[in-house]
Order: structure tokens, then sequence, then C-alpha cells
């Protein structure tokens, strides 16, 4: 049976903003990985690990892997936790 992992990807290190982070993305888990003998890279022979699916919603992301029949692990966003600061505070201790 298929095993897949839904969750909102973290944004990117190189943007300041959240694009792209408003999707829930299905990915499959890889089967039996194997080493490359010549380059020392990971592969498989299972194609489904090369699928990342979006949705709009989790729910959407949920029906599909029960509608599928797949195996899935929920994974939630975490909250950010933002302190506000102000310029000024630089120079009030």
């Amino acid at each position: 049976m298929k095993k897949a992992k839904i969750y909102i990807p973290n944004k990117s290190p190189m943007q300041s903003g959240f694009g792209k982070t408003d999707k829930w993305i299905l990915e499959y888990e890889t089967k039996n990985p194997t080493n490359n003998p010549l380059m020392g890279w990971e592969s498989s022979t299972d194609t489904y690990t090369e699928l990342k699916l979006e949705f709009s919603t989790k729910e959407l992301a949920i029906n599909y892997a029960k509608k599928k029949k797949i195996d899935y692990e929920l994974i939630e966003p975490k909250k950010r936790k933002t302190v506000k600061k102000s310029y000024a505070d630089n120079f009030l201790r």
C-alpha cells in the first residue's frame, strides 16, 4: 500500500514573503531507496516519489488520499511567533 505525507511547505529562505505557502502538498514516501554505486545518489525504482500533488485545502488532500486508499500522515503547520520590534528600541536601553 502506498504511503504519503500531507503538509504545507515551508517558505523558502531566499524569499521574505509567504508566497507559495498556501497550498497543501501530498508527497509519496520512497520505498526501498538504494544508493547508486557510480555517483552515490539515492535512487529508487518507485516512480510515485517524483509526484507532488498540490491541493488548495487540507480537506481536499485528505479526501483524495482516502478515495485512492493511500495511507497518509498529516503534518500540521506550526504557528510562527512574531515579535514586534521598533527601530527606537535599539536606543532605549
